[in-house]
């Protein structure tokens, strides 16, 4: 990596959701001679055409429905620097053609203007399919792919990388600890076991949660237990196979036959699960997430104390 990162070769990074593709496209950005000038990431996965077409390269007042205001595009701002698209491979044919001529001739019009603007931006994309299949498929253009093909690298899955799961355990301990400020004293031994034994389907990315969710679970100074992890790891289910998302709900008491059902249970585990989903999506700001929830900081401390006990 360190070889073509001294490069302004664009590169292809391959790999499943959640491998850690725009941490390696940063870290090429850091160590090339482009590191003091912007690195801008765009998830192509999401955009439709127009809305892709306006946050690649900008538009002018006016240009469409919505357009108040001139708007620099993501080309813009990272003149000089990196640009790094994820999941390339989504971006329709209009846009690709756009991106093609860009690319050979390093300018372009922000959308609805007559105005050519310069850039000299290097380019990194990401895709988790094979952008050569998709080209013989009809998918993506084929000039467009080697203009990006100079050079690439494959990101394996976490699952294939055993020997290197204790130490990210070990690095988002040490993260989350720094960024909760609150000192843990490590993993039991049964819970790296268990991180061992998981298929991760969700990679570094689900593994990362993991570990913070955990550490936000356990009182200072001790230990991180099998307690602190979700249903889905510890019981390594048929279900493990499935990428762990913000939205996906914790598995209740299953009941066989006529089994009591606990509801009170049902209702914690339930509030558990609201109170994870959104301190994950403000990053473990309990601030912002007492303010979301509509309960005061107070309470959801008190919360998380009672669901540690």
């Amino acid at each position: 990596m360190d070889i073509v990162a001294g490069t302004n070769y664009s590169i292809i990074l391959y790999g499943e959701s959640g491998t850690g593709k725009e941490v390696i496209a940063k870290t090429i950005h850091d160590l090339s001679a482009r590191r003091d000038k912007p690195f801008i990431a765009m998830d192509c996965g999401t955009l439709s055409k127009e809305l892709a077409g306006s946050e690649l390269f900008g538009h002018v007042k006016g240009a469409f429905t919505g357009a108040l205001q001139d708007k620099e595009g993501h080309f813009e701002i990272a003149d000089g620097g990196t640009l790094f698209l994820d999941e390339v491979g989504n971006l329709s044919p209009e846009v690709q053609a756009t991106l093609l001529r860009v690319i050979q001739e390093r300018k372009f019009k922000r959308v609805g203007g007559n105005k050519e603007i310069q850039v000299d931006v290097r380019l990194i994309v990401a895709s988790n399919e094979n952008l050569q299949d998709a080209y013989r498929k009809g998918k993506f253009r084929e000039d467009l792919y080697h203009r990006f093909n100079e050079f690439s690298i494959n990101l394996p899955p976490l699952r294939s990388r055993k020997e290197d799961i204790l130490d990210f355990a070990e690095f988002f301990l040490a993260k989350t600890s720094t960024e909760l400020n609150k000192e843990i004293a490590g993993f039991d031994e049964n819970v790296l076991q268990t991180f061992l034994d998981y298929s991760w389907p969700g990679n570094l990315r689900e593994f990362r949660n993991v570990v913070r969710r955990a550490v936000l679970l356990t009182e200072p100074g001790k230990k991180i237990a099998s307690a602190s992890l979700p249903w889905e790891i510890t019981n390594n289910n048929p279900l493990s196979g499935q990428a762990i998302t913000d939205a996906a709900p914790l598995p209740m008491h299953r009941s066989t036959g006529k089994e009591e059902v606990n509801l009170k249970d049902a209702a914690i585990k339930a509030e558990f699960e609201t109170i994870m989903t959104v301190l994950q999506q403000v990053n473990f700001n309990k601030k912002k997430a007492a303010e979301l929830l509509k309960i005061d900081r107070k309470t959801l401390y008190n919360k998380i104390k009672n669901y540690q006990a």
